[in-house]
C-alpha cells in the first residue's frame, strides 16, 4: 500500500535513510548518499510538512518512501529533455527509498507505478526524476521502466559534492490537461 505520509511515519523513513547509509558504508550498495549530508530525518521532515511524502507498506510494515511533486531540482534547467513542458506538467519524483530489508520485493517498481499514476491524476505527463551516475542499481530499475538518461550535470547535490547526476525522463504521452 502507498500513501500520503504522516508524523509518526518519519522514524521508520528515517530509519530507513539511516539502513541505506549504512548499507553503502558497508560497501553493499552503492547509491552516493553520505550518513549525516543526504538524506536525513530533516529531508522526510521538509517533505511531510509540504505534503509531498509518500511511504509504502507490505503487512502493515513501512518499507519505503519518496517525495513526488513538481519542484524540479535547479540543475534540471542544463538537462536535454526530449519533451518540453511547463513546469505545471511536469511531476518529479526524489528520494525514492526502499528497505535493504525489502530487497526484491518489487516495491521501487511499485513505487513508480503509484508515481506515473499520480502524475497523470495530477495533468502531468512529463515525468523527471535524478540518480547519481554510481546508482547502477536504480538506474537498471528506471531503464527497464521506461525512463530515459537524459545527461549526467556535474554538480554538488544536496550538500555531497563531486556528483554525476543522472537526468532521467519518461514522457506519458497525450494531451497535457
Amino acid at each position: 500500500m502507498i500513501r500520503r505520509a504522516v508524523y509518526s511515519d518519519l522514524d521508520a523513513v528515517a530509519r530507513i535513510y539511516e539502513e541505506i547509509h549504512q548499507e553503502e558504508e558497508d560497501g553493499t550498495v552503492t547509491t552516493g548518499w553520505i550518513r549525516g549530508v543526504y538524506p536525513v530525518r530533516a529531508t522526510a521532515e521538509a517533505a511531510l510538512k509540504r505534503g509531498d511524502l509518500f511511504v509504502i507498506e507490505n503487512n502493515g510494515e513501512l518499507l519505503g518512501s519518496g517525495i513526488i511533486n513538481k519542484m524540479q531540482v535547479d540543475v534540471y534547467a542544463q538537462g536535454q529533455w526530449e519533451h518540453q513542458a511547463d513546469a505545471e506538467h511536469v511531476c518529479v519524483l526524489h528520494t525514492l527509498t526502499i528497505s535493504p530489508r525489502a530487497g526484491r520485493m518489487g516495491l521501487g517498481r511499485q513505487f513508480v507505478d503509484f508515481y506515473e499514476s499520480y502524475a497523470r491524476d495530477h495533468g502531468c505527463l512529463e515525468l523527471r526524476m535524478d540518480t547519481n551516475e554510481r546508482n547502477a542499481v536504480a538506474r537498471k530499475m528506471y531503464g527497464k521502466l521506461g525512463f530515459k538518461e537524459m545527461g549526467v550535470v556535474p554538480t554538488v547535490f544536496n550538500g555531497i559534492p563531486g556528483v554525476n547526476l543522472v537526468l532521467l525522463e519518461k514522457y506519458l504521452g497525450g494531451e497535457k490537461g
